[in-house]
């Protein structure tokens, strides 16, 4: 009965909300599409200064100001500086994919989406949504998510028309290939990738990874958000395969058992990056593993569990093969200046149920980039069934034969699990009870942060 009330209350959101004035400025443009048509004619006497004139009036704002404040108490100065996004243009016309910065703000009355391309100094919508109806959703959003089961597209559409629908025209005018992400407060607990639009596209293309890559970012991003990658592979995988251990979270004691497709995916990854030395189990300890990340890695591929702690983010920690666990407060003690990718395929958040503001999230992107690795996948919730195998033998097999940057094979290897084409890319395939991994439990974990190249 409570899974049908909160049903029901959750369909009372599934409704376009309308959209309020983009800017309190009367004149502005709301969009670079707007903006764009009236200066090429000269038609209006805005230029670029009136636009960021537009937008600093906004973000010092009362609301915004407060928000930000706030933002900044609890992320620890993690997370992008308002005042900062128009710096970030130059990056964004660096990016060898077409990219804009989305920064969405949430308010107690409304969603403030803050779009920057390169093209255009920042521009905002706002959107009337009032706080505890997105929250709702969200959660909503994700429970469908971790229950391949429910019928996940009624809050996935909504989400999409209150985060994609307003700037629609603006990342088509702009050509964009590839979102810059700065998620706030809850939304980190979910993919943007996996929004649905609803449309019936004549290629089939409805959730949002089958048209545009998600490339999330902290402040920490900017200093190497245009450093491309080595051009050769290699890899040091390490994996939990068996064993239960009893670990405290919190005041709860969780046990985490080895995971019964973490050998295939070792074994699958050192099929196609030749360069692989792999840690299993007992082997697979700090001691052994740590020292060896920064010789001659690539990529650090952690197949093990690792928890983000609601609340206590400096208490989140990896957990490795012989039961050994290393918080992310010590994780900021690497040095990983060779690294350029740090994959940890098993990672939960919002342990039992529970979610915060996910400053647990955002610290693990911040920590490892502070390392010096450029980028880290991880996962937003555990998942079974061998989809994790297929997306990551997916993912390396495209990096490693496509010489496509992280984002966009990430983005592909995604949509193969979408459209079954995963099958045809595997080395040592999941020999799983389920083989249909359409459902974005399976895919939509995964969130690249930091330098996607």
């Amino acid at each position: 009965m409570r899974e049908e009330a909160e049903g029901q209350r959750g369909k009372n959101l599934y409704n376009n909300s309308p959209l309020l004035p983009c800017s309190p400025a009367p004149l502005l443009p709301c969009s670079p599409a707007q903006a764009q048509a009236l200066s090429i004619g000269e038609k209006s006497g805005l230029n670029q200064q009136q636009l960021l004139d537009g937008f600093n009036e906004f973000i010092n704002s009362p609301s915004v100001k407060a928000q930000v404040e706030q933002i900044s108490q609890t992320a620890r100065r993690q997370n992008l500086d308002l005042e900062s996004l128009n710096q970030i243009r130059d990056n964004l016309t660096q990016l060898p994919q077409k990219s804009a910065l989305l920064y969405p703000l949430i308010l107690k009355d409304s969603l403030e989406l803050v779009l920057v391309t390169p093209e255009s100094p920042p521009i905002h919508h706002t959107v009337s949504v009032k706080r505890e109806d997105l929250y709702q959703t969200i959660g909503i959003f994700r429970q469908a998510l971790i229950n391949p089961s429910r019928n996940i597209k009624a809050p996935a559409r909504q989400l999409y028309d209150w985060l994609i629908k307003p700037i629609e025209k603006d990342l088509e005018l702009s050509g964009t290939q590839t979102l810059i992400y700065a998620p706030d407060d809850q939304l980190r607990y979910i993919p943007l990738t996996a929004l649905y639009d609803g449309k019936q596209w004549h290629d089939g293309k409805q959730w949002l990874v089958q048209r545009l890559a998600v490339n999330h970012i902290t402040s920490a991003s900017l200093t190497n958000l245009n450093t491309p990658q080595q051009s050769t592979l290699r890899v040091l995988a390490g994996a939990f395969t068996k064993g239960n251990y009893q670990i405290k979270v919190g005041n709860r004691q969780i046990a985490f058992a080895g995971l019964p497709f973490a050998t295939r995916e070792v074994e699958s990854l050192a099929a196609m990056v030749p360069e692989t030395t792999k840690l299993l189990d007992d082997a697979f300890s700090p001691k052994a593993t740590v020292p060896q990340m920064d010789d001659y890695t690539i990529i650090v591929h952690l197949a093990t569990h690792a928890a983000f702690v609601v609340g206590k983010p400096e208490d989140s920690f990896i957990l490795f093969g012989n039961g050994d666990r290393i918080n992310f407060r010590n994780v900021a003690t690497w040095s990983l200046p060779h690294v350029d990718l740090v994959v940890l395929s098993a990672c939960e958040t919002g342990l039992g149920g529970k979610l915060g503001n996910g400053e647990e999230i955002l610290g693990f992107g911040y920590q490892m980039q502070k390392t010096g690795a450029r980028a880290a996948i991880a996962s937003l919730w555990s998942v079974d069934d061998g989809g994790t195998q297929a997306l990551m033998s997916a993912f390396y097999n495209i990096l490693s034969t496509n010489k496509l940057i992280k984002t966009e094979a990430l983005r592909q290897a995604q949509v193969s699990l979408i459209n079954g084409g995963w099958k045809a890319r595997g080395h040592n395939l999941p020999v799983a009870a389920v083989s249909d991994f359409s459902h974005p439990y399976y895919w939509g974990s995964f969130i690249l942060i930091g330098n996607g190249l």
